[in-house]
């Protein structure tokens, strides 16, 4: 009888940080399709207008929605080390968009989602941190043997 919880222990965190990541690479490729939109979306005036208003050049809202793309890309694919790329990569991104948010002295209610969005990409990348930085560029395979388990 053991048997059977043990496994739904084991099963349904693995599912609910699944569904997490799901969630949040959803919200990330919205983000990124915003980025893209000629027009104003629903979460105010285009973003054209919006990185216009910040100072940036009218490029920057394409490389920022590419990069938050890739990155929703990397959070869901199963390797931790892309996790990894993924969030951390995000941090930077998102510290840039926290620190624009606070320097143009943006409404609470336009800058909340940059900081809650950076503390969580920071607490995934601490948690799929790599024990050694070549572990990153190595293939599935040679970490296998080299650490004699799945990583």
């Amino acid at each position: 009888m053991s048997a059977p919880s043990t496994t739904l222990t084991r099963v349904w965190p693995r599912r609910l940080m699944t569904l997490f990541y799901w969630v949040l690479a959803v919200e990330f490729v919205i983000g990124a399709v915003t980025k893209y939109w000629p027009g104003p979306t629903f979460f105010g005036p285009a973003y054209s207008a919006k990185f216009a208003d910040w100072g940036y050049p009218p490029y920057a809202r394409f490389v920022v929605g590419t990069i938050e793309l890739i990155c929703a890309i990397l959070l869901i694919l199963p390797d931790r080390r892309f996790k990894f790329l993924g969030a951390a990569t995000l941090v930077l991104v998102l510290t840039g968009a926290v620190t624009t948010h606070i320097v143009n002295h943006d409404p609470i209610y336009e800058s909340v989602s940059a900081p809650t969005h950076l503390l969580i990409m920071a607490v995934i990348a601490l948690a799929t941190w790599p024990a050694d930085w070549r572990d990153l560029f190595r293939s599935r395979s040679a970490l296998t043997a080299q650490h004699g388990d799945s990583t």
